[in-house]
Order: C-alpha cells, then sequence, then structure tokens
C-alpha cells in the first residue's frame, strides 16, 4: 500500500508542550502515551488514556497527521486514511 498524501507531506513542528499533553496538564489528569500532531505541534495524549486529547484534536482541528511523542518511537498515523506511516 502506498503512503498516503498526508503522512508523505506532515511537516516536523516543535512541540508546544514537551513536558506532557496540554489538556491534561491543564486538568492535572494523567495519561498513557503522548502523541506531536505534525501540523502545528500540540501535544496530546493517546487513546489508551482516558480523555483521548490527540484524537479529540484531530477532531477538532481537523489536522490529519500525528506522530508518537515517546522516547525512541517516530511512527505517524494519518486519522484521515488510518494508516501508518
Amino acid at each position: 500500500m502506498a503512503m498516503c498524501e498526508h503522512l508523505s507531506s506532515a511537516d516536523d513542528p516543535a512541540a508546544l508542550t514537551p513536558e506532557g499533553c496540554a489538556e491534561c496538564l491543564a486538568a492535572g489528569a494523567r495519561w498513557v502515551h503522548l502523541r506531536r500532531c505534525l501540523e502545528c505541534g500540540h501535544i496530546g495524549c493517546c487513546d489508551s488514556s482516558p480523555n483521548r486529547h490527540a484524537s479529540k484534536h484531530f477532531q477538532r482541528e481537523g489536522h490529519p497527521v500525528m506522530q508518537s511523542f515517546e522516547t525512541g518511537e517516530s511512527w505517524r498515523w494519518c486519522f484521515v486514511h488510518n494508516q501508518m506511516g
């Protein structure tokens, strides 16, 4: 399967809140793993986390690609095409 256009053209912005999920930090909540939006740098928690802020960011903003923000991981995910890259 060919890589979708969102994955192949994704940027590499700096993390807006490198210390953790922006919404969880503001609410005093916890997360499991972190994801970085490759359009704006938003850091959100993964779908295994109680609040699923990375997915909510996509639903709210429409930014299609996120990347794992975990040490040693570099995989990316396109929400639009449900494709890993």
